[in-house]
Order: structure tokens, then C-alpha cells, then sequence
């Protein structure tokens, strides 16, 4: 059995950062990963980074190869970036193989081979396992050879000429707005009858006007109920016909990583079958950590970031950090052009019966639009008439993903709307629409 000061399952961002630290400080760290293609965890290399290549190539025109291509090299050196920088640190050890707890203190791993290489004991234990797809249950699922999730949509050799989307959330509308992009007829199929149903409904109809006058077929309310391989194509049964496809991309979602032996554990699980914790990121067990998505929440790699903050102030700190005080949590959705969001929209303002003012400027009367060529787009912003805080915004057009975060910053730091509105920003930007934006009175 080996010991170490800290160890560390999975290689995503919140486990990686907090070994680095951890042995720059002196302590002997483990780093267990199942797969050599996950060093550096989800976002580099079946998530945020590859599938932006494809989002920015795409709008750049650039062919499916040329594309695939050019997001394959760009995930192979991250891949290996990530794995030099722990590897090669004196107090890491990575470990490839599969880790299954033996008990609340130790740790058994094994090799493809399903033979035990070792067992491992820590002081601390971070679980970093991520999230895996959800595979509905429907008919032919198991056996098409057309079926895709989002990791593996991102490995096609050829380029299809029809996609169908089973689902229709924002992973979804990411992969339609890219292999759109690319040449591809997309067909998206949601079971709901709507798109987006947490956004702003002027913002929402405008993005769903856009992407259908781009080419994208939405079909809303509809039921995927069999699929079924011909030579050449699978067709999709539906409750509104059949489609056929090239490629099949089932997003239907992500669920916690936790085939972990966690029965053998006193660590509990929500109802969603996500790992319990506390504001801490502690585990129902004293000295077991849960970070990134394995623990539910928003799955996005900056959160797992903050992950890293808060259990390293847990283990090493103070405890200032947690959970309560991450501040506004904004997010985009990387369509063409993307979608940028923070705080709450008017219609969850006016239900929680607060008195507000609203802002409203389309993308095609901020200057710099001319220069973007793309006059796509509208931003929308709450305010609290009574206070004058910043209560959302929402950004639907070119470098939204950029402005989000100032207004972030103002959300978090209790600066007023009248702040933003009356600054003075360089010409021509995007930026300089919140002038404009704010000028809500």
C-alpha cells in the first residue's frame, strides 16, 4: 500500500490545479486517471476546447476537414501540455488505471486488464471524475452504428451530409450551430414544445429566427421512439415522421461519473445520484473532497476552477471560501453568433415581485456591428428600480461571452447600473453599447 499526502481521482481542472499546488508546497501527491486521452480533464479534451475550434472554424468558413483537423491538434497538445506539467513534478505521481474505493481510507487500482496494480491511502481524497453522456433508452440505441454522443460527434472521419440532434439544450444548439456551419443539413429534435425555456423570450425567439433562417430545422414537441440502420443512412422514428441522417447526435444530457465502488464508502449521493457535499465541497466522509461535475450543478470548467479554491482553503486555507460566496454565475452558449447570460431574466424578476426597469438595444445599432459584418443580435439587461442594482443581463450577439463578465463583475462588486451606463469605453467596441443598454430611465 502506498501513502500519500493527497490523492487525487480524475485529471479534470479542479484536481489538476490543486496537485500542482499542492506539491509545489511540499506534499506527495497522487493523480489516478482511467483514460490517457482525459489528461487535463473534460474541457481540453472532449468539451469546451475542441467543440470552440469547430464553433470558431466554422464561422471562418473553413472546411469539415480542415476544421476536425485543426481541433485534433489542438487537443493533442493540451492533452500533453497537461500530463508534462503534473508528470513532471518531483511530488506527483500519475497513476493509469481505474480507482475504486476499498473503503472510507483506501483505494484500489486497476489496469485495463481489470488486473490490481495497487492500493493507495491519503490523508485527503479528491473525487474529480466529471460527468458522462446520458444514453436514452430507445429502440435500435444499442445497435446503430450512426449513434454519436457529444464526445464522440467530435471524432467523425467524414463529414455527414445530414445530422439529426436528439435533444434540443444548449450542447445541442452548439453541435447545430457548428456542423451547420460546416455544410451540414441539421435537424434538431426536442421533446419539450420549446427551446431554451429558462431564457428571455424576446432574446430566445430571435436566436430560434436566426438559426432556422441559417438552415437548421427545429422540431419541438416530438418523441424520438426507434432507430433504425439502412445501407447508407439511419432512419430516425419519430411521433412527426421519420429523418434520415448520415450521423446521429444524442444530447440528451450529462450525468456524474460515479462508478467509483462508492458502496463500499459512507459517502451518500443525492436523488440525482450526484455526490453529496456541503458548502465546503466536503463529502459525507471527513477527508473526501467532490469537485466539478461529479458533484451536480453547472458543469462548466471555470466552476471546477473555483472548485479548486474552495477545497484548497478547506484543506490548506482557512475555510474562507465556499460555495455561498462564488458570486453571480454567468454563462454562454457558444451558437452563432453566441448567447451570454447572468443573473435573472424580467419574467424571474417580476415573479419574485420585484419593481425593475428593463434595457433593450439590438445588436444592429451599436457601431461597431459594421466592422463584425453581422448585425445579429439583441442585449437585454434588469435593473431594480428601487436600488439601482444590476439584477441580469442577457447577451445575445457578437463577443457577448466577453461582456458578460464585466457585468458580472458589477453584479458581484454591488456597482449600479447608472455606473456602466455613464463610463466611458474605447471606440468602435461592443462594449461601448452599455452606454446605450443602461440607459434605462
Amino acid at each position: 500500500m502506498k501513502q500519500f499526502d493527497l490523492l487525487i481521482i480524475g485529471f479534470g481542472k479542479a484536481g489538476k490545479t490543486l496537485a500542482k499546488t499542492a506539491a509545489t508546497n511540499g506534499k506527495t501527491v497522487a493523480v489516478i486517471e482511467q483514460s490517457k486521452k482525459m489528461y487535463g480533464g473534460t474541457c481540453i479534451n472532449i468539451g469546451c476546447i475542441p467543440s470552440k475550434v469547430l464553433v470558431h472554424d466554422g464561422e471562418l468558413n473553413q472546411s469539415f476537414n480542415e476544421a476536425f483537423k485543426r481541433k485534433q491538434d489542438v487537443v493533442d497538445a493540451l492533452n500533453k501540455k497537461n500530463y508534462d506539467n503534473l508528470a513532471t513534478e518531483e511530488n506527483i505521481e500519475v497513476i493509469d488505471g481505474k480507482a475504486l474505493f476499498k473503503s472510507n481510507d483506501e483505494i484500489e487500482v486497476f489496469d485495463e486488464n481489470n488486473q490490481l496494480i495497487d492500493t493507495f491511502t491519503s490523508e485527503h481524497i479528491v473525487i474529480n471524475t466529471g460527468a458522462t453522456p446520458v444514453i436514452p433508452n430507445i429502440d435500435g440505441v444499442k445497435t446503430s452504428k450512426r449513434l454519436y454522443d457529444s464526445e464522440g460527434i467530435m471524432e467523425l472521419q467524414k463529414q455527414p451530409k445530414r445530422l439529426v440532434i436528439v435533444g434540443g439544450r444548449y450542447i445541442a444548439l452548439e453541435f447545430a450551430s457548428i456542423f451547420n456551419n460546416l455544410g451540414t443539413d441539421v435537424t434538431v429534435l426536442e421533446k419539450g414544445d420549446t427551446l431554451m425555456p429558462k431564457e428571455d423570450k424576446e432574446i430566445k425567439d430571435t436566436i430560434i429566427s436566426d438559426l432556422s433562417e441559417s438552415g437548421i430545422q427545429f422540431i419541438t414537441d416530438v418523441k424520438t421512439e426507434r432507430f433504425e440502420d439502412n445501407e447508407d443512412y439511419t432512419t430516425v422514428h419519430t411521433t412527426k415522421g421519420e429523418f434520415n441522417a448520415d450521423a446521429v447526435l444524442l444530447a440528451t444530457g450529462r450525468e456524474p461519473n460515479i462508478d467509483l465502488g462508492l458502496e463500499n464508502t459512507d459517502i451518500k449521493l443525492t436523488d440525482k445520484n450526484e455526490i453529496k457535499v456541503d458548502e465546503y465541497l466536503n463529502t459525507t466522509v471527513n477527508h473526501i473532497y467532490a469537485v466539478g461535475d461529479v458533484k451536480g450543478g453547472m458543469q462548466f470548467t471555470y466552476i471546477s476552477l473555483d472548485d479548486f479554491r474552495i477545497v484548497k482553503d478547506a484543506i490548506y486555507g482557512n475555510k474562507n471560501r465556499s460555495t455561498k460566496n462564488r458570486g453571480a454565475i454567468p454563462y454562454s452558449v457558444f451558437i452563432d453568433p453566441p448567447l451570454s447570460r447572468v443573473g435573472i431574466t424580467a419574467e424571474e424578476a417580476l415573479e419574485n415581485n420585484k419593481n425593475i426597469k428593463e434595457g433593450k438595444l439590438p445588436v444592429n445599432s451599436i457601431p461597431r456591428h459594421k466592422i463584425n459584418n453581422d448585425d445579429r443580435g439583441l442585449f437585454k439587461v434588469v435593473v431594480d428600480k428601487d436600488t439601482n442594482e444590476i439584477l441580469g443581463a442577457s447577451l445575445y450577439g457578437k463577443e457577448s461571452e466577453e461582456l458578460i463578465n464585466l457585468i458580472k463583475l458589477a453584479i458581484d462588486e454591488n456597482i449600479s447600473y447608472d455606473t456602466l451606463r455613464d463610463n466611458i469605453y474605447t471606440h468602435p467596441t461592443m462594449a461601448e453599447s452599455f452606454n446605450n443598454l443602461f440607459d434605462v430611465d
